[in-house]
């Protein structure tokens, strides 16, 4: 899943949410990865978010929203094609009776010049610019996509957006083009009826002069007439103040006027107020950063960015052996390693090894683990056998280990060991492990399998 600049940031502002709310994520295994990737500590931030995502079904959850989030688009834009078309019959009507001109340019800008100015209040006095349709979107989206997750993606994208002031253009771009495509349709389907009707159009008023109306047209149609639309003259408005014109020219000058008033005053505000938020969001966008000064950030550093890795290597470590402490690292090549996870002390151990095959000594403590996942997280085992002592009971550390060591391994075997001599297995004990092993499906045997990590086969 490819996942832009933003989308990193906004996984990251996802995470920080979910541990500020739930406290600290088990996070131990993809933190190690993490650190042997390397990297600066944005980076590492951006890769623990990631893989913390798609362990815990956030990723899912941003795919399902995307989804949701270009249905809801698709749905806004049908309705706002719909609307636009029904702007442009509310208007005209069906040519049975004269069109009111102002009537008509009311139908066609008045919700949209109401809006507008909405908008321009809000974006002045409180910041936010989402308005409605931007608002209908977001809760639209998040229905759609049908997840869980989207409950915590979603307040996680508005702060993330915050940052830089961008949601304010967001929602603009969305708002400003969806009242873009509604003057559109209205604009095309306004073309489509005085194209193939017949419209005679007049202006009514009982308490205003006549000179007001003609002051009217002409000052809404100076700026459309540098465009070279049409504008009616002073003779022709008062003339259609008695009745509709049958003449050929009076009914063309209307519908001229009519079309570039809707154009200038509805079409071109709305383009540019697109344009204008479009490039403020891409602006911003490429500004944005993570906020590294974040409390939930700052706890990471130290394990993300360890100490001893920003100052160097200051002692070497001490030779490893295999008396308790974690001993040998595989190859990358022919990596096979043997290691044991709680074993009594009286049993003898390591068993002789076959050439090629390294010892890992035996796991007692929570360092030795760590040291061993930490060397494996940086040279993978090509074959790894883990023995273990199945008089113990499979609690849910030690399989939580089993499977992180798995993990570390290309094939993974789990070598069961006999008892010593004089003792018997309890059954019930034994069974417990193959399920628990079967469940974490891990391969298990009873017999030896050295020979198996020797040369890869049976």
């Amino acid at each position: 899943m490819h996942l832009s600049p933003l989308e990193r940031l906004w996984l990251c502002e996802t995470i920080r949410l979910r541990e500020d709310q739930a406290g600290p994520l088990d996070d131990s295994e993809i933190n190690r990865h993490v650190v042997v990737g390397g990297g600066d500590f944005r980076q590492r931030l951006e890769r623990r978010a990631l893989l913390l995502a798609e362990r815990d079904g956030q990723l899912a959850g941003l795919q399902h929203w995307r989804q949701g989030a270009r249905l809801a688009l698709l749905l806004l834009g049908v309705v706002a094609l719909l609307s636009g078309a029904g702007l442009a019959f509310a208007a005209l009507g069906d040519g049975q009776r004269p069109v009111n001109v102002f009537w008509a340019l009311g139908s066609l800008l008045g919700l949209h010049l109401l809006t507008l100015f909405g908008w321009a209040l809000s974006f002045v006095l409180v910041g936010d610019s989402g308005a409605v349709l931007g608002r209908l979107w977001l809760w639209l989206s998040g229905k759609l996509a049908r997840d869980a997750q989207v409950a915590q993606l979603a307040p996680a994208l508005l702060l993330t957006l915050q940052r830089e002031k961008l949601a304010r253009w967001a929602l603009g771009s969305l708002v400003h083009g969806l009242w873009l495509l509604i003057l559109l349709s209205a604009l095309l389907v306004l073309l489509a009826l005085l194209a193939t009707r017949r419209y005679g159009f007049v202006w009514e008023t009982t308490i205003l002069s006549d000179q007001v109306f003609v002051a009217l047209t002409q000052g809404l149609g100076a700026l459309p007439a540098l465009l070279g639309f049409a504008v009616p003259s002073e003779v022709l408005i008062r003339a259609s103040g008695d009745s509709a014109l049958g003449e050929a020219a009076a009914r063309q000058a209307w519908s001229s006027w009519l079309l570039g008033v809707l154009l200038v005053y509805g079409l071109l505000p709305r383009l540019l107020l697109a344009l204008v938020c479009a490039g403020q969001w891409l602006r911003g966008k490429a500004r944005l950063r993570l906020d590294l000064g974040l409390p939930g950030y700052s706890l990471l550093r130290e394990r993300l960015l360890p100490s001893s890795e920003r100052l160097g290597v200051l002692d070497p470590a001490p030779p490893l052996n295999a008396a308790g402490s974690v001993s040998g690292t595989p190859s990358p090549s022919d990596g096979a390693l043997l290691v044991a996870v709680e074993l009594d002390p009286q049993r003898a151990w390591p068993p002789v090894l076959p050439s090629g095959v390294a010892d890992a000594g035996v796991l007692d403590s929570r360092e030795q683990r760590q040291r061993l996942l930490e060397q494996l997280a940086r040279f993978p085992a090509k074959r790894l056998v883990i023995a273990c002592d199945p008089r113990r009971s499979p609690d849910r550390g030690t399989l939580a280990l089993l499977g992180e060591l798995a993990r570390s391994a290309t094939s993974t075997r789990v070598w069961l060991l006999a008892p010593p001599p004089n003792e018997a297995l309890d059954s019930e004990r034994l069974g417990d492990w193959h399920a628990a092993l079967e469940q974490l499906q891990l391969a298990h045997v009873d017999s030896s399998p050295l020979g198996w990590l020797e040369t890869g086969h049976d």
